[in-house]
C-alpha cells in the first residue's frame, strides 16, 4: 500500500506555474476555481454569468500568473480580476455598449438602457469629490491601485478604502435597499 501525499497549496504550486510548469499549472487553476466561483457569487450579483466570469478569471490568472511579483499576493490579485470582470457589464454600459445580463435585476428590470445610464451618471456624479475621482481612475481609467495613490496624493490603503466607499455608495445610489437581495 502506498501512501499519497498531502495536496499541494497554491504558495507551493505558484512558483513553478510562473516558471511555466504545466502541471503546477493545471493544478494551480484547480485549486483556485471554487474560490474563484466564490469571489464571483459574491461579486457579481445578477450583473454577470457567474460560470462566464470563473472561466475568463481562470483564463487570466493563466496568462498573466507569471507577471505576478509576490507570492502573497495572489489572493488580492485573483479578487481584483473577478471584481473586475464583475464590473465590465456596467462598465460596458455605461459607455453606450448593449446591456446584455444587468437587465435580469429587479431594480432595472423594466428600465431602459438610457435611463440606466442616465442613473449611472447620476450616481458617480452624486458622489463627493474625493470618492468620484477614485472611482473614475480606477474603473475607468484602469490605473492599478499604486497609481491612483499617487494620482490622488494619498497612500495605498486610502486610496482602496476610497475606491471602497465610492462603489459602496453607487450601489446605494443604484438598488434601493429595499430591492437588495438578502443573503
Amino acid at each position: 500500500m502506498t501512501a499519497t501525499s498531502p495536496p499541494l497549496t497554491v504558495a507551493q504550486l505558484l512558483p513553478a506555474a510562473r516558471n511555466g510548469d504545466a502541471d503546477a499549472m493545471e493544478q494551480l487553476l484547480r485549486l483556485t476555481r471554487p474560490d474563484i466561483r466564490r469571489y464571483a457569487l459574491r461579486h457579481c450579483a445578477a450583473t454577470t454569468a457567474t460560470d462566464d466570469v470563473v472561466q475568463e478569471a481562470l483564463i487570466i490568472v493563466y496568462r498573466r500568473v507569471g507577471a505576478l511579483r509576490e507570492v502573497a499576493a495572489f489572493g488580492g490579485w485573483v479578487v481584483r480580476i473577478v471584481q473586475r470582470l464583475c464590473m465590465r457589464p456596467m462598465l460596458a454600459w455605461l459607455k453606450g455598449e448593449p446591456l446584455a445580463q444587468v437587465e435580469d435585476h429587479l431594480a432595472w428590470s423594466h428600465r431602459p438602457d438610457h435611463e440606466l445610464r442616465h442613473d449611472l451618471a447620476l450616481a458617480i456624479d452624486s458622489l463627493p469629490p474625493i470618492y468620484r475621482e477614485a472611482l473614475l481612475l480606477r474603473d475607468f481609467e484602469e490605473l492599478t491601485i499604486e497609481e491612483m495613490a499617487q494620482r490622488l496624493g494619498v497612500t495605498r490603503e486610502a486610496a482602496k478604502s476610497r475606491l471602497h466607499r465610492a462603489r459602496a455608495l453607487v450601489r446605494e445610489y443604484l438598488v434601493p435597499t429595499d430591492q437588495r437581495p438578502t443573503s
